[in-house]
């Protein structure tokens, strides 16, 4: 079967794109084909920074004759009176039959008017004639542009199209104002190192021509290349390179033939934080530092070259000269900034705007300081550690306007770590300042110190808090403050560091902050069922917990349980993990119909859900069987231990004494001695129904039982 050749050939394409072309027509073009009934026995896609191509190996020349069934109208749609209404001759002119074509056969939603359609078999190249356009303009990306007089958009101009049938030229045009790029066999080779036209002349030979051309078309291939001459280039001097899968992601788009070449700086900036260092490194100058056996960084880097081999050595000197360059000046700004007290900077904060209505970074120092102090009484934490969070909340944010992170915005956080040690401050609030950043994305680690943990919640609680109270609610996609993920921040922090925190109250004040300052109205409800949804994502995405018991944690409008989530996200947590936990070995099995059926009646009566005791409620002259006396004094015998596993949180005595109610509650509905619940005597039936409620309300310090589905 023959092979099917595309290049579209453009100028230099930006490195994300790339990677995002590929992906996208590995699945356009599979699902294409297959919505023409084409099934090749690979499908290759390439691209490098100057093509993108797709190489379709043993593609049938024609598509198969088929015979396809299509559904049409209803027949009471069909017929009126026994004649063909509007709605079946429209759909025989759609499917060009006549009326002796068409046949009834019933379904499971009726009779309904049939057709089998033959369809001869397309020729393959001119289904690609056609589907080609769709995936040149199909692609999806930030930036796309125009060039020429034409309205074609692209990441940059495309320049050729190479489009092959096997050894013939596939006839594909694509217009773009006055001027129509045309599909041949003609192709560019390495700008540098074969500048001269080359010619395709069978698509199963695309990458080996490209290859005498000095380009590597196959990403997997310059990816894997490229880490191997890091690796061996490092062990020339003794060292190990640091490959970082953005960087090295990248580069690899950024060249078509790479060489990896060794470049050198002065020891003496090695006495730069190595932070300062790899930042430049990597993060401007797209470098790989190499490090030593325990770990040290070594005055060498690894840049990836696209020209010529041969001139690897200049290459490398010039590369020298900007970095040394760069740090020199971030040597300057360090030795310049560690000059001053890391405190000095506070009043500078007041030149830096946090958003045009909120105030001054300044401001936001002060909100944080004020929601960490009310966080570190919820904690009950000594003096000590008190004014140990006061201190990094204070000198949180006081490294922005420092000369190091205005030049380099990237070391926001690390540099207020070394400064505050500089400084003098302890290693608890210098750790702090880094931490309260943290996690700064989705595969980020988490901070350990509580000085972190405190002052990380109360920077994201004020951020949501302020934005929202502006009316700048997260929408669909939109998201332009990141609100989702400092909220998933907070709970995060929260959940890994063990912090018994409120967030009732602490959204509560800070939303009366907010106001005092604001001439709006009051986002707590907005806020509150954010938060909410956030849990709720939480819990189902990332702790794998069922959705009916979420549901069951956080009440399906429950007021209670969503306050209570709140007031307390760790139990919130905890009770989630354990339902999910008795789910899977059988336990919540044992208790479900019982609770659940108990808890569906307790809706019928007027008990209120926090009652616990008994003889509050129930009157026990009004029991007419022992199987109501049994059920008292089993509910009498949970009190206590429901009051225990309330106050201790310990939901395992609380579902161990379930298990042993459960037969009691059987008995109460199906046994020798059962009972109608809803009795004709009122008194009665809101005695029975009270039982119930009971039972209802014990199962509650858990979860809503109605929520759960066996």
């Amino acid at each position: 079967m023959p092979d099917f050749l595309l290049e579209i050939g453009t100028e230099e394409l930006p490195a994300s794109f790339v990677d995002s072309a590929i992906a996208q027509w590995q699945e356009k073009i599979k699902n294409h084909l297959e919505s023409e009934y084409l099934q090749p026995k690979k499908i290759n896609i390439y691209g490098t920074p100057r093509r993108l191509a797709v190489l379709i190996e043993g593609i049938a020349d024609k598509q198969l004759d088929r015979e396809e069934e299509i559904k049409g109208p209803p027949v009471s749609a069909a017929y009126k009176d026994g004649q063909p209404t509007k709605a079946l001759e429209g759909f025989t002119r759609k499917q060009g039959v006549s009326m002796d074509e068409v046949e009834v056969k019933t379904t499971p939603k009726g009779d309904f008017i049939f057709v089998n359609k033959k369809f001869v078999g397309q020729n393959t190249p001119e289904i690609l004639q056609q589907l080609i356009p769709q995936w040149i303009t199909g692609l999806e990306g930030r930036r796309f542009m125009r060039w020429a007089d034409g309205d074609l958009r692209f990441p940059r101009p495309i320049r050729h199209l190479v489009a092959l049938w096997d050894k013939d030229i596939l006839p594909l045009q694509l217009p773009n104002g006055n001027t129509t790029i045309k599909g041949d066999r003609f192709s560019t080779g390495h700008r540098i190192l074969h500048p001269e036209e080359i010619t395709i002349e069978n698509a199963k030979d695309y990458k080996t021509s490209l290859e005498k051309a000095f380009v590597q078309v196959d990403v997997n291939e310059r990816h894997e290349s490229i880490k191997k001459q890091i690796q061996e280039i490092a062990q020339k001097v003794g060292g190990k390179a640091e490959i970082y899968p953005d960087l090295l992601a990248e580069v690899t788009n950024l060249v078509e033939y790479p060489t990896a070449i060794l470049g050198s700086f002065e020891a003496e900036f090695l006495q730069l934080p190595p932070e300062v260092i790899t930042t430049v490194m990597v993060t401007h100058q797209r470098y790989f530092p190499i490090k030593d056996e325990k770990g040290a960084l070594l005055p060498y880097f690894i840049t990836i070259g696209n020209g010529d081999p041969q001139k690897s050595d200049i290459i490398a000197t010039g590369n020298a000269k900007v970095i040394r360059a760069r740090l020199a000046d971030a040597q300057f700004f360090y030795q310049a900034d560690c000059d001053e007290h890391l405190e000095t900077y506070l009043p500078q904060l007041e030149n830096v705007t946090f958003q045009e209505d909120l105030g001054t970074m300044y401001d936001k120092v002060n909100r944080i300081l004020a929601i960490s102090q009310q966080i570190s009484e919820q904690l009950n934490l000594d003096e000590i550690q008190k004014a140990e969070i006061e201190s990094t909340a204070s000198l949180c944010k006081a490294d922005l306007v420092t000369q190091m992170v205005y030049e380099f915005p990237e070391l926001q956080g690390v540099m207020g770590e070394k400064y505050a040690l500089v400084s003098g401050e302890s290693a608890a609030v210098a750790k702090g300042i880094f931490e309260h950043y943290l996690p700064r994305n989705a595969d980020d680690i988490m901070p350990h110190t509580l000085n972190g943990q405190v002052v990380g919640i109360s920077d994201r609680l004020d951020t949501i808090v302020s934005i929202i109270g502006l009316g700048m609610i997260p929408s669909g996609s939109s998201d332009p403050f990141a609100l989702r993920r400092s909220a998933n921040g907070i709970i995060n922090i929260a959940w890994h560091g063990n912090l018994s925190i409120n967030l009732t109250q602490l959204i509560e004040q800070a939303c009366n902050d907010f106001l005092a300052g604001h001439n709006q109205e009051s986002p707590l409800q907005t806020v509150t069922d954010f938060f909410l949804q956030r849990i709720e994502t939480l819990l189902q995405d990332e702790l794998n917990i069922d959705y009916d018991l979420v549901n069951a944690v956080l009440g399906e409008g429950d007021e209670e349980y969503k306050q209570r989530a709140l007031s307390s996200v760790l139990d919130v947590r905890n009770r989630a993990l354990f339902l999910q936990e008795i789910r899977n070995n059988g336990t919540l099995g044992n208790i479900y119909e019982t609770v659940n059926r108990s808890t569906k009646l307790a809706k019928k009566g007027g008990l209120n859900t926090t009652e616990l005791v008994p003889e509050n409620v129930v009157n026990s002259i009004l029991f007419e069987s022992n199987s109501e006396e049994e059920l008292y004094k089993a509910l009498e015998k949970l009190l206590p231990i429901s009051q225990k596993a309330k106050a201790n949180s310990d939901y395992h005595l609380l579902t161990n004494a379930l298990v042993d109610i459960a037969p009691t509650i059987s008995n109460f509905f199906d046994g020798d001695d059962s009972v109608l619940v809803m009795a004709e005597d009122e008194s009665v039936k809101e005695n029975r129904l009270n039982l119930l409620g009971l039972l209802r309300n014990h199962s509650r310090i858990l979860a809503d039982f109605g929520a759960i589905v066996k």
